[in-house]
């Protein structure tokens, strides 16, 4: 596979292009994101030449891979801080041998059916046992009257069986267009990694599955007008201390996390450095027209310079979809 890398320079490029007259408006200011979890001990990372926390870096989060969303059964009535490193470690081992069986399945590690990167996230070390961490059960709020009766956007993959008549019927992901947000940091099958960069006034955030870049700027503008809307929303950053905390609006209809109002839809993330090798990354969901009441999920980004993202040849080729449709076809002519 050819590697392509997005170069620093290009980056600060695009800062350049797409940010040449920020809009200046005072900061914005919202309720920072509750994120409880696993105790971290302070850490004061270095400082960037402009005095900003200096977070760059190549970081990966595949050692999070299998970590349920929400707390299991099994742990009814216990919080994340109540389960024993015993437990927790216990608990990794069977997630190990879940991933070894599943992988036999898709070509096996074995047999050398598979490609080697499908395996990137075997023997994960995953730092805690499910990843909401507010409300403290665990779980999920419930979602509103309003939610329920809101039409879902449904869209297939290419994992199914069809109907393919279009390529409408395939996911954003299916199609090589976006993961959305916050999907685009979520541990996949293979691709968990991130590039963060700096510049005064800029951090960007480039991801290896999809190939996604975000600029976010720190000069505290206004958010885009409510007729604008993209697939990863509008941020805007400031710093809490050591904390990057990146406020996100202004999604698309086919983007919208969980289904989610993108009208009202916010996310708070926090980059968090615990360590020279770690970072927590929490997210809260902003959303009083879907849940009745917000939510934090959390898990680790580790730094690792030696996982710097490949070129993600999505479509191979941009046959994908074609192959698909037209074996579609030529299943209706039967």
């Amino acid at each position: 596979m050819s590697r392509r890398v997005l170069t620093s320079a290009a980056i600060l490029a695009v800062i350049a292009i797409g940010f040449l007259s920020p809009q200046h408006a005072g900061a914005q200011t919202s309720a920072a994101a509750k994120t409880s979890g696993p105790a971290a001990k302070a850490f004061t990372p270095p400082r960037t030449a402009w005095g900003d926390p200096d977070l760059q870096g190549i970081f990966t989060n595949k050692d999070e891979s299998g970590i349920p969303f929400e707390r299991p059964n099994e742990f009814s009535g216990k919080q994340i801080a109540d389960v024993a490193d015993e437990e927790l470690a216990e608990l990794i081992r069977e997630r190990s041998r879940q991933t070894a069986e599943r992988a036999a399945g898709i070509g096996g590690a074995q047999t050398g059916a598979g490609p080697t990167h499908w395996y990137e996230n075997y023997d994960a070390r995953n730092s805690r046992p499910w990843l909401v961490v507010d409300p403290a059960d665990g779980r999920i709020p419930p979602t509103t009257a309003e939610a329920q009766s809101r039409p879902a956007v449904v869209a297939g993959s290419s994992f199914g069986n069809g109907p393919w008549n279009g390529p409408e019927d395939f996911s954003l992901y299916d199609r090589c267009i976006t993961r959305g947000l916050p999907g685009s940091m979520m541990p996949a099958i293979y691709g968990n990694a991130y590039q963060i960069i700096q510049t005064p006034g800029y951090v960007a955030i480039r991801y290896e599955m999809i190939h996604e870049s975000r600029i976010i700027p720190l000069d505290g503008r206004q958010t885009l007008g409510p007729v604008l809307s993209s697939d990863m929303g509008d941020a805007r950053g400031r710093w809490e201390g050591n904390t990057l905390v990146v406020e996100t609006s202004n999604f698309n209809r086919r983007t919208a996390y969980r289904g989610g109002n993108p009208k009202a839809l916010r996310l708070v993330e926090r980059f968090t450095p615990l360590g020279p090798d770690k970072m927590q990354w929490a997210v809260t969901v902003h959303d009083p027209t879907t849940w009745t009441k917000p939510w934090t999920f959390a898990m680790n980004l580790t730094k690792d310079e030696s996982q710097a993202p490949f070129e993600y040849a999505c479509h191979e080729g941009n046959r994908g979809l074609p192959n698909i449709l037209s074996a579609s076809r030529a299943d209706d002519k039967k």
